[in-house]
C-alpha cells in the first residue's frame, strides 16, 4: 500500500506518506504551544502518522497582533523543544509552519485601525476598512525574520519548515494581482509579486543551511473572480521551485471561497486532488495535497494514479487520530470520519478552545479519562441516535451493563436523515460506523422496542438515558393532514417520495437542505419562510454558510421569505406576505418547521430512577451537543463529581433521583 511506503522531502526520510495538514491551535497567552496543543499534536503522531505540519506560526508582532502561536522568546523555545521531543519519542517528524503575517486578513487592534498589508485594498473582516501598504523596510525586516523563525525551529530540534505563502494569507496577497496593486519592486507582473515569498525562500535557506527541507505551502488556483488561475499557478509553481524549495504543499480557494481550501460536508472528495495532479506534472520535488482525503480508498488512489507524493489529513486527523494505524491494521471500518461540520473551526473562531463533534477527546486528550467502573453498574439507553449510541459505547467500554432500546428498525436516529442528501454522505458514513461500533460492543441491542415508564422502573436500572431524540414541530395550518404534506425527515431517508413541484416550509438547515435534495430531480422547488432571511437562526461556521449558499443558488430554488402559510391542500398551499395571498401549485407540500424534543417519559420517571436526558430529547441542537453529552455522562457515570464544562452541559440535563 503507497500510504503505508516510506518516502522522502529532500533530507528528511518519512516512514510513511501520510501528513497530519496544518492547522491553528490554542496557545499560551505569550503565543507559545500550550500543553493541550502539544499532546494534540502528540496523539496524531502515536496514532501513525509520519509528519506532523503545525498550524502558523508568526515570527514578529511588530505588524499585527497574535493571532495563532508566536516563536522567538525562550518560553516558546523550551515549548517547541518539548513538542519536538513528543513528536521524535512517538515516531513521527515534525515540521514547523512559520509567517510573516496575515496582512488583510487579520483583526486589527481596533476598527479604525489599518491592517498592514501588501496594498490598500480592502480589509476581509471590516469591509470598508483600506488596509495601508507595507513599507519597503517593512518588508525586508519580514524578510529577515522569516529565516530567524526558520533557524529558531531548527535550533529547537524541527525537521523541518513551512513557509505560509497560501490562501490568501500575507505572502498571498503580495503574490496576487487581486490583492497587490503596488508599483515597486514588489508589485507589477508574477515575478515582482512573487519577490516577497521569493526573498523569504533564500533568508529561510541562508538560515537553516542547504540541507535543511524547507516547504512552501502555497495556492496555485483561488477560485474566485480576479483571483489566480491555473495558469499563473504553474509558473508561480517554476518560480518557488527555482528558489531551492524541498517540497511543494498545494492549496486551493481564499476566504472569499473558504470551502475550497477548508471543505465542508458539501464539498465532494479528493477536491484539491486535480489541482495537485497539475502541479505534479511539472514538479521537480514532492507534492504535498490536501483536502477530503479521509477514505484511504480515496488517498491512497491519489498517490497511486500520480496525483501527489504526500496526502494530508486536517480535520480527519482530528475525528480520527488513529487513521494511519487503523489503515496499518486492516480496520478501516473503524475509523471515525470527518463530517465536514467544522465545528472546529467554528469553535476557535468564536475564541474557545477547538473541538470536533465526533472525537470528545479532540485537544482535550488528558482531560476526559475514561476509567473502569469500581461497582457493577447497569445503565439503559433509550434511543439509537449519536447521543445514545455514543453513551452506550462508551459506558460499556467501561465495564457497565448497557441495554439499548430503539422504538425504529435501525439505530442511527435522525443521522441518517441528516446524511440523506447525496451532497452529505459525510454524515451518512458517520452513521454506519457509530452503528457497528454499537453492534460490535458488549451492549444489548433491542430495535422495534418502544418503552413505557412502568417498564423502565421494573427493570431496577442504575442509570437511565433519555435519548429519544425530537419529533417534527407540526404547525397549526389549516389542511396540514393533506395527503400532499410529508414530513422532512420521511423524505430525507426515502421513507416518502415527492413529485415534481415541491414546496418545504421552512428555511431552516434542515428545510433548504432538503430543498437541494430536491432540486437534483424535481422540476420546481419553492420555500416558504416566516423570518425575513433564510437560515436565520442558524448558528456555523462561515464556510459552511458559503458552501450552503452556493449550494443552494446552484440549485435554483425559489424562496419566499416573509411569508406565513395560510391554508395547505392536496394540490398546494396558499401563503400570505405583505398583505396579499398566493397559491402555489405542489404535488408535495414538505414540513421543515422545527423539532420538538421527545421527553414525554421524563415526567413519569425523575424522583423514581437516575434519569438524565441528553442530545435533541433536552432541545433539538447539533450532533456536537449530542454527542458530547453522551460522552460527558457515560465517562462520568458512577462517580461523584463529574468533571463537565459549559459545553459539555450545553448537551447534557441531569435529572437527580431521589
Amino acid at each position: 500500500m503507497k500510504l503505508l511506503e516510506p518516502g522522502a522531502i529532500g533530507s528528511m526520510e518519512l516512514k510513511n506518506r501520510v501528513f497530519m495538514a496544518p492547522m491553528g491551535t490554542t496557545t499560551e497567552p505569550d503565543g507559545s504551544f500550550h500543553e493541550r496543543s502539544i499532546r494534540y499534536y502528540e496523539e496524531r503522531a502515536r496514532g501513525g502518522f509520519g509528519l506532523i505540519i503545525t498550524g502558523a506560526n508568526q515570527v514578529t508582532t511588530e505588524y499585527e497582533q497574535k493571532a495563532c502561536n508566536i516563536i522567538g522568546t525562550d518560553r516558546s523555545m523550551e515549548q517547541m523543544k518539548e513538542l519536538v521531543n513528543r513528536i521524535h519519542t512517538a515516531g513521527a517528524k515534525l515540521c514547523i509552519q512559520i509567517t510573516p503575517g496575515l496582512g488583510r486578513m487579520q483583526l486589527p487592534y481596533a476598527a479604525e485601525v489599518a491592517p498592514l498589508a501588501a496594498s490598500a485594498v480592502e480589509s476581509y473582516w471590516f469591509p470598508g476598512l483600506m488596509c495601508e501598504p507595507l513599507s519597503v523596510e517593512q518588508i525586508q525586516h519580514l524578510v529577515a525574520k522569516m529565516g530567524e523563525g526558520a533557524a529558531f525551529a531548527k535550533a529547537a530540534g524541527a525537521d523541518a519548515v513551512e513557509i505560509h505563502g497560501y490562501g490568501g494569507y500575507l505572502i498571498d496577497q503580495f503574490s496576487s494581482a487581486l490583492w497587490n496593486k503596488r508599483e515597486d519592486e514588489y508589485g507589477g507582473d508574477l515575478k515582482g509579486r512573487m519577490k516577497f515569498g521569493l526573498d523569504i525562500v533564500k533568508s529561510v535557506r541562508d538560515a537553516v543551511g542547504p540541507d535543511f527541507p524547507i516547504l512552501y505551502k502555497y495556492t496555485p488556483y483561488h477560485g474566485v473572480p480576479g483571483g489566480r488561475e491555473l495558469e499563473e499557478g504553474l509558473e508561480q509553481t517554476r518560480l518557488i521551485q527555482e528558489a531551492g524549495v524541498d517540497g511543494l504543499h498545494v492549496d486551493m480557494g481564499c476566504y472569499e471561497a473558504w470551502y475550497k481550501a477548508i471543505p465542508t460536508v458539501y464539498q465532494p472528495i479528493a477536491l484539491q486532488a486535480w489541482l495537485a495532479a497539475e502541479v505534479k506534472k511539472i514538479a521537480t520535488v514532492p507534492v504535498l495535497t490536501v483536502g477530503k482525503l479521509n477514505d484511504p480508498a480515496v488517498a491512497e488512489d491519489v498517490l497511486q494514479t500520480g496525483k501527489g507524493d504526500f496526502i494530508g489529513l486536517g480535520h480527519g486527523s482530528l475525528a480520527e487520530p488513529n487513521w494511519v494505524n487503523k489503515v496499518a491494521e486492516n480496520k478501516a471500518y473503524d475509523i471515525t470520519p470527518c463530517i465536514g461540520c467544522n465545528e472546529c473551526l467554528f469553535s476557535g473562531f468564536k475564541g474557545g478552545n477547538y473541538v470536533c463533534a465526533v472525537n470528545p477527546t479532540c485537544f482535550a486528550e488528558d482531560m476526559n479519562p475514561i476509567e473502569p467502573v469500581t461497582e457493577p453498574q447497569r445503565a439503559l439507553v433509550l434511543g439509537g441516535g449519536p447521543g445514545g449510541m455514543e453513551f452506550a459505547i462508551t459506558a460499556a467500554g467501561r465495564g457497565v451493563e448497557v441495554e439499548l432500546w430503539e422504538k425504529g428498525p435501525r439505530l442511527g436516529g435522525t443521522l441518517y436523515a441528516a446524511g440523506g442528501p447525496s451532497f452529505k454522505k459525510d454524515v451518512k458514513d458517520y452513521a454506519d460506523v457509530m452503528v457497528n461500533r454499537v453492534y460490535r460492543s458488549d451492549v444489548v441491542v433491542k430495535t422495534m422496542k418502544d418503552a413505557t415508564a412502568e417498564e423502565i422502573l421494573a427493570g431496577g436500572w442504575d442509570k437511565v438515558v433519555l435519548a429519544t431524540g425530537a419529533r417534527h414541530t407540526m404547525p397549526p395550518i389549516p389542511g396540514i393532514e393533506s395527503a400532499s404534506v410529508v414530513r422532512a425527515n420521511d423524505l430525507l431517508t426515502g421513507r416518502v417520495g415527492y413529485g415534481r413541484k415541491v414546496v418545504v416550509i421552512g428555511a431552516g438547515l434542515v428545510g433548504c437542505e432538503a430543498a437541494a435534495m430536491i432540486a437534483q430531480t424535481a422540476d420546481t422547488v419553492t420555500v416558504v419562510e416566516m423570518e425575513e432571511k433564510i437560515l436565520a437562526t442558524v448558528e456555523h461556521c462561515r464556510n459552511n454558510e458559503l458552501a450552503l449558499a452556493q449550494l443552494l443558488e446552484d440549485s435554483q430554488i425559489e424562496f419566499v421569505t416573509g411569508a406565513r402559510v395560510a391554508q395547505i391542500t392536496d394540490d398546494g398551499l396558499t401563503y400570505s406576505k405583505d398583505g396579499a395571498d398566493t397559491t402555489i401549485d405542489a404535488d408535495t407540500v414538505v414540513i421543515a418547521a422545527g423539532y420538538t424534543p421527545n421527553d414525554e417519559l421524563l415526567a413519569a420517571l425523575e424522583g423514581k430512577v437516575d434519569v438524565s436526558v441528553i442530545g435533541d430529547a433536552v432541545e433539538a441542537d447539533s450532533i456536537l451537543s449530542a454527542v458530547h453529552g453522551g460522552f460527558q455522562l457515560a465517562r462520568t457515570l458512577g462517580t461523584e463529581l463529574p468533571l463537565l464544562t459549559a459545553a459539555d452541559l450545553a448537551g447534557i440535563a441531569p435529572v437527580a433521583a431521589d
